[in-house]
């Protein structure tokens, strides 16, 4: 699978969790990319996500930035 096919599946995996009502509770970053820990407001759980890609890595930054814009 190629590294734009590996973003795809990271945005695709991020986008799903933000429409289910998770945000981001928690970010870990590594040389091997970062882990995200999702946590949904009303029904307490939590969902953990790994990024690899560069790609990725900017999709979720740009997500969080533009969230706190609008706060």
């Amino acid at each position: 699978m190629s590294e734009y096919q590996f973003f795809l599946s990271e945005r695709d995996k991020i986008d799903v969790l933000f429409q289910q009502g998770y945000n981001i509770k928690k970010i870990t970053e590594d040389l091997n990319g970062a882990t995200l820990v999702f946590e949904h407001s009303k029904h307490n759980k939590r969902e953990t996500l790994q990024i690899g890609t560069a790609e990725g890595r900017k999709y979720y930054s740009v997500l969080l930035l533009s969230g706190l814009n609008q706060a």
